[in-house]
């Protein structure tokens, strides 16, 4: 549904599109449609410098119109969850949500005591409402009015599903990121992982071991949901660039093999072909999809090969070394390959050409693990580090060669994932209760945020 409102860009969006239970096995379902929108005839207001300080922006509760609880929890939701979004880009201000309790919710421009937001320096107030049109669906209207220019700077309509109103947060941070700051946000984005939170033992073994299955959460860890049951060891989860497939290292047939499972289809495949004998693991989708790069001992000794994510073709060898060549990772325009290798005697990252050409060394370490290469425009890789008794989080500059640190000792800090606008770097750590946890963090070390809570986590993959 699409409502005319003046100075607005209106998005049509749909929750129940948007919000897709997913399995590997039963009822094959369609991936969650991004909604089209529509771009203003005329540039919307943008209040601050996209480029200078940050503009202050404050989201009061928002406004249930229809008098039931359902809808007023709907409102409490969005109204919070919109201003956690905002505030893990820090593109913007956020003006903690209790300093202004005490001020009345505005309806509408007229409403709205700019004097009162002038004397807590906000710039921009997002004004919203929510109303159920049935028991299933509901309206949420939303303005961003500009406290210097008395005016709006943008306006958003939606009409969907009631099942989730955290989508509609996710989605209206994202819109307001854009249009505000020329950024393109990771509110709808999920993160894969590694998890033994419901402590089942694995199938067929005396010893009870626990098993490792893959889940996946939204960014901030809402959401979880199982995607394995397979009651074995599942591992190093990785995503598929169009977000409809996981890879991951499984031991379902008995040897650890390379798994794809393609969430929306209910199917699993095994592109690299493992047998009794060929083991694969650690998968990585190039930039397009098309192929997969992984570890093999295939060939007597654990090396980089790349296949085609739909099995066909020929299996290439891209490494050949006496030493182990480990945790493959892409570069975003799918020309080389970064890898961590043994072969100087403690593991090191290097990059080589996709075709195995022009091998070389990237890091010089103690020890190195699990290499990710960021998304365009940032060119650099990151990595788990030896740093003491545990690891820590580096970042190579592949420009200048340059290494930076994220993290300090805090635990043991390991498998880092760039988010796909490359600002954040997800990862595992034992910091503060010794479980491995999912953690986030800023590209320059700050904006700490944790995302899981249950069991051991770890081996984080962040979406596309």
């Amino acid at each position: 549904m699409m409502t005319s409102i003046s100075r607005y860009t209106h998005v049509a969006a749909s929750v129940a599109g948007l919000a897709v239970l997913l399995a590997t096995t039963g009822q094959a379902q369609q991936p969650p449609e991004r909604d089209q929108t529509r771009q203003p005839d005329e540039l919307e207001l943008i209040i601050g410098d996209r480029i200078g300080t940050q503009p202050s922006f404050a989201v009061p509760d928002c406004l249930a119109l229809t008098p039931d609880e359902s809808t007023a929890e709907a409102a409490r939701t969005i109204a919070q969850v919109l201003w956690d979004d905002l505030d893990f880009e820090r593109e913007i201000r956020m003006i903690p949500r209790d300093v202004y309790r005490t001020i009345p919710v505005a309806r509408s421009l007229i409403d709205l005591p700019f004097d009162r937001w002038r004397e807590l320096g906000a710039d921009g107030v997002i004004s919203c409402t929510v109303e159920a049109t049935s028991e299933t669906q509901m309206e949420i209207t939303v303005r961003l009015f500009s406290i210097r220019s008395l005016e709006w700077a943008f306006g958003v309509q939606y009409e969907g599903s009631n099942r989730n109103p955290r989508l509609y947060a996710h989605q209206l941070s994202d819109e307001i990121h854009r249009h505000q700051r020329g950024l393109e946000g990771v509110a709808r984005t999920r993160i894969a992982f590694v998890s033994d939170r419901d402590s089942e033992s694995v199938l067929g073994l005396v010893e009870n071991r626990q098993v490792k299955e893959i889940y996946i959460a939204d960014y901030d860890g809402a959401n979880t949901k199982r995607v394995t049951v397979s009651r074995v060891l599942n591992t190093t989860p990785a995503w598929s660039p169009d977000g409809r497939s996981i890879g991951y290292t499984s031991w379902l047939t008995g040897f650890p093999d390379v798994v794809v499972s393609h969430l929306y289809e209910g199917r699993m495949t095994r592109p690299a072909e493992g047998n009794i004998e060929d083991h694969n693991f650690l998968p990585a989708f190039s930039p397009d999809g098309s192929r997969i790069a992984f570890m093999s001992n295939r060939n007597g000794n654990n090396d980089i090969y790349v296949a085609n994510v739909d099995g066909t073709g020929d299996v290439v060898q891209i490494t050949n070394h006496p030493a182990i060549d480990f945790s493959p990772t892409w570069s975003p325009n799918g020309q080389q390959i970064a890898f961590g290798s043994d072969r100087t005697g403690s593991p090191q990252i290097y990059v080589v050409g996709a075709d195995g050409t022009g091998t070389r060394r990237l890091t010089y370490e103690t020890y190195c693990d699990r290499p990710t290469w960021s998304p365009a425009p940032f060119n650099e890789i990151a990595f788990s580090s030896k740093t003491g008794p545990g690891h820590d989080i580096k970042v190579i500059d592949l420009a200048t060669g340059d290494v930076r640190q994220l993290t300090f000792g805090l635990g043991s800090n390991e498998s880092p994932s760039y988010s796909p606008n490359g600002r954040h770097v997800a990862f595992s750590s034992t910091r503060g209760s010794g479980l491995k946890q999912i953690f986030t963090i800023g590209r320059d070390g700050n904006g700490l945020h944790q995302v899981t809570y249950t069991g051991n986590n770890e081996m984080p993959s962040w979406s596309r």
